[in-house]
């Protein structure tokens, strides 16, 4: 059985949509079927509208699929990727979760891989928090936490986060950043593979 991953993301300044299209693009590479998919905005359009750099990522991201119950029906393992808000996921992120109760009570969410990544303005900005109430939801879904860990010497270059792949908002993407990456990736797809069989 192979591999379809669901990379679910949410982005107000192109930090997570960057992420996401390096994990899906990783993914592809690694032979897994992958759907890339944005969470709804929740937030009222004129507001997005009134911060020019949010409005010019939310027209960047407009062909982009928004996610849905489906997606996750689909997809044998998910990827999700979103800001930090304090210390946690981004409301729009959350928005999303919440309303999978309905997939989540009929068993559709259980025994799926799930990986996480994030960023924040600052290095200790709650990256390692997010990535932790994201395993948290995972858990309550039955599902399986596959994070990077220290599993290859990328992860010590791009800043050493076991739980997952986070990035400072507005800094460069290295290539040992892109390398952390497609490593987190490539095992989430390598694993996922392992419980489909």
């Amino acid at each position: 059985m192979s591999v379809k991953l669901a990379v679910i993301y949410y982005s107000t300044y192109g930090t997570n949509d960057q992420m996401a299209a390096l994990a899906a693009e990783a993914a592809r590479a690694a032979g897994a079927e992958v759907r890339l998919r944005k969470v709804q905005e929740t937030v009222p359009e004129s507001v997005v509208a009134s911060v020019e750099a949010w409005k010019a990522q939310a027209d960047k991201m407009a062909a982009i699929p928004t996610a849905t119950a489906d997606d996750m029906e689909w997809a044998n393992a998910y990827l999700f990727s979103a800001p930090t808000r304090f210390g946690v996921q981004a409301s729009q992120m959350r928005a999303f979760i919440d309303s999978l109760g309905g997939v989540w009570a009929k068993g559709g969410l259980a025994g799926k891989a799930v990986s996480a990544m994030t960023s924040a303005q600052n290095t200790h900005g709650g990256q390692e928090a997010t990535l932790l109430s994201f395993y948290t939801t995972v858990m309550h879904w039955g599902g399986i936490v596959v994070a990077p860990g220290y599993t290859d010497q990328c992860i010590f270059k791009s800043g050493g986060n076991p739980y997952g792949y986070s990035h400072t908002m507005g800094a460069e993407f290295t290539e040992d950043d892109k390398a952390s990456i497609a490593h987190q990736a490539r095992r989430l797809v390598d694993i996922a593979g392992k419980l489909a069989r």
